[in-house]
């Protein structure tokens, strides 16, 4: 069971991860800084979307801010005249407004971006004379994403829109409340009723495209392309402009969608599309052999080519994604590095058009690689942390990158994995903040399987002390605990507050092999739960620091779902009870979590394939609900009202279980959270009820 650094050297690290390094030696010595906090973690900027021009020698990216007192962030654009490292970055966009998704033109000389800026989301365009940005749409709707055409003569653009509807106008006038009447009822016929964080309105997301003028604004009416295809562009909830992209000529658009038939809440079979720009044909289906999920498209650089991300099994969203090649002449297709047993995310085209560029989760980190499309050679080319989002042009690459440690700024890559800095958006708010480095363990868990997890020592740790233990068990399940500054489950937060850190990848992680995530569906809760109780007592066995009588265990979504588990499985660890359990967003009757959720694909593949009105056994076997008379840890249990994927009745069910035993307990809800905690003071009003919770239950509070 070797313990190792989590940045272990491996050839040159990355500029901030090398600095980092130094500067938690130096602090171990001095500890003169102060510990993170809840409310540090919610006022950081955060890096995102950075976009080169075409000859690689512009930058402009999106960046966040806190606006504590409104109770939200704030986005806006900046750009950085040079790539040295040496200049400051610049902000592009007006205060006032949020301005995201910046797209040069093609001789550099325009910045696209969306903005809300008069009441509705739509295109803008700053350009290098100066002057203020002219909006480029002006539609009666929002723009969700858009993609320019590689002439910069015409606008690809999606749209929520009645299918109904032959003019935008109805979709608009369709929106508005009835003026008669005070009936407020829906009437539904078909799944999804509902999706993620929202009820479904009659309208799906669809793919116009307009041509620009000399002044690159749209006139006329948009058409819309992707007619007869009645389903979401870009997916719901989560898809972008990278669901859809133009042929290098201009000619042709491809896109991803899965059809909104009868089968849609419980089918990912998404299709690759290809449709005139000029509409004056029918989409037609590329993958229509494969029913599982297509996506990402990405044409080569002379148009012979599609390139794109696909899985193979129909039901699991978690199946790996293999980068597909297709020949758009002869139809034939193959797959690149069919032998890297890792499952990409996100795809571009390498500025020599001979390779892939990818991010993939690998052994606790998601970098980038470049995958040579001939050979299907991998090369990677980050080292340690995570890569959130990249940009490559004219054989310039940059990232947004963030570890444990640090939270994300942009680098430009150099040869070896070597890094250039080029942002440090909290230098200034960091500057007296101690931030504690994690150390990386391995132990044999489920069926002698090597499995990893990392701990981390609480700030102002002092050799031959003990200290408190929050055990930290990632959602997904197909997830993992990446050296990565997570802004809502971030470990520095606990480590700050004394807390020592142990965080594990049971089997069911991703970026350890396909057979390591397949590993979990149908066994919820026993390899899992086995490699948990196997990494605990390891940890304790190997950090002398961590106070196995004196620990609770927290997790979220399928984390929240073993926590409800360990409350009827796992009373007493080796070293004594738990002294206390956060559940957010937990599963807790498994029956009743498939007939509430929405997609229902999930349910289904987790359970064997199973139906509860056919095989009820599959979701009753490891069903948190069937061990409530087991139960005796105090919990506290969190919920979001908007959560449709876990919906609050699963909150709401472990809470009455927990007050009808007798059991010490809190219930706090979120009206106006989803699965997830997002607004500023609802963060830290999270994170201040679970860190009280766990000092009260663990003697921390007494400390």
């Amino acid at each position: 069971m070797p313990i190792r650094p989590l940045r272990r050297p491996s050839g040159p690290c990355l500029a901030l991860a090398c600095a980092l390094l130094a500067g938690a030696s130096a602090r171990a010595e001095q500890a003169v800084q102060r510990p993170f906090t809840a409310q540090d973690l919610v006022m950081l900027a955060r890096v995102s979307e950075p976009r080169l021009s075409r000859d690689g020698q512009q930058l402009a990216f999106t960046l966040r801010q806190t606006d504590y007192d409104a109770n939200r962030g704030a986005r806006a654009l900046w750009s950085l005249p040079t790539l040295d490292g040496k200049s400051a970055p610049r902000r592009l966009s007006a205060e006032g407004s949020n301005a995201w998704s910046p797209r040069w033109s093609a001789d550099g000389r325009t910045l696209y971006f969306l903005s809300d800026r008069g009441g509705s989301t739509q295109v803008w365009q700053l350009s290098d004379h100066g002057g203020e940005a002219q909006p480029v749409t002006r539609l009666p709707l929002d723009v969700t994403s858009y993609q320019l055409s590689p002439d910069g003569r015409a606008l690809a653009f999606t749209l929520d829109v009645r299918l109904d509807c032959d003019t935008l106008e109805c979709t608009q006038q369709a929106l508005k409340p009835a003026k008669a009447g005070k009936a407020s009822g829906t009437l539904y016929s078909s799944l999804f009723v509902r999706h993620w964080d929202s009820w479904a309105d009659g309208r799906h997301g669809q793919l116009f495209l307009a041509p620009l003028d000399a002044d690159h604004v749209m006139r006329g009416t948009p058409t819309r392309i992707s007619k007869g295809i009645d389903g979401d562009i870009p997916s719901r909830p989560f898809g972008d402009e990278s669901d859809y992209a133009f042929s290098p000529d201009g000619r042709s658009v491809y896109f991803a969608a899965r059809l909104a038939d009868r089968h849609e809440a419980w089918s990912t079979n998404f299709d690759l599309y290809a449709v005139p720009a000029d509409a004056s044909a029918p989409p037609r289906n590329l993958t229509a052999d494969n029913p599982a999920w297509d996506a990402t498209p990405v044409p080569s650089a002379d148009g012979r080519f599609l390139y794109y991300l696909a899985t193979r099994r129909p039901g699991f969203e978690a199946d790996r994604f293999a980068i597909m090649e297709l020949d758009l002449g002869s139809g034939r297709r193959r797959e690149v590095a069919a032998d890297w047993d890792r499952s990409a995310s996100g795809l571009a085209l390498a500025a020599d058009g001979r390779s892939l560029l990818t991010t993939a989760d690998d052994k606790g980190a998601h970098p980038l690689f470049s995958i040579e499309i001939a050979s299907g050679a991998v090369h990677r080319l980050s080292g340690p942390g995570n890569v959130s989002d990249f940009s490559a042009a004219a054989g310039t690459v940059v990232i947004a990158h963030d570890t444990l440690s640090a939270p994300g700024d942009l680098f430009r890559l150099g040869p070896g994995r070597e890094a250039r800095q080029l942002t440090t958006v909290n230098s200034e708010r960091l500057k007296d903040v101690g931030m504690v480095p994690a150390e990386e363990f391995t132990f044999a868990g489920w069926n002698g399987d090597s499995v990893r997890g990392y701990v981390m020592r609480p700030h102002g740790y002092v050799p031959g002390r003990r200290y408190p233990v929050a055990m930290l068990i990632h959602g997904g399940p197909q997830g993992s605990w990446l050296d990565d500054f997570h802004y809502r489950w971030n470990p520095q937060v606990f480590a700050g507050a004394g807390y020592a850190v142990v965080a594990i990848d049971f089997h069911g992680s991703t970026g350890y092999g396909q057979a390591f995530t397949d590993a979990i569906s149908g066994h919820w809760g026993d390899r899992p739960l086995e490699d948990l109780q196997k990494g605990w007592a390891a940890a304790q066995d190997q950090f002398a620091y961590l106070d196995g009588s004196r620990a609770c265990a927290l997790g979220a979504s399928y984390g929240g779902y073993m926590i409800n588990w360990i409350a009827g499985n796992w009373a007493t660890p080796a070293s004594g009870a738990w002294r206390c359990l956060v559940n957010h967003d937990g599963v807790f009757d498994n029956r009743m979590m498939y007939y509430a959720t929405e997609e229902l694909w999930f349910d289904e593949w987790e359970n064997h394939g199973a139906l509860p009105w056919t095989d009820a056994a599959a979701y009753e076997v490891f069903n948190p609900a069937a061990h409530v008379a087991d139960w005796k840890t105090p919990m506290l249990v969190v919920h979001g009202a908007l959560d449709f994927r876990i919906p609050l009745e699963q909150g709401l069910g472990a809470f009455t279980a927990l007050q009808r035993r007798g059991i010490s307990s809190q219930f706090l809800v979120f009206p106006d959270e989803n699965h997830w905690v997002q607004k500023p003071q609802n963060s830290v009003q999270w994170h201040r009820t679970v860190l009280d919770w766990l000092g009260h239950w663990t003697g921390k509070a007494a400390d």
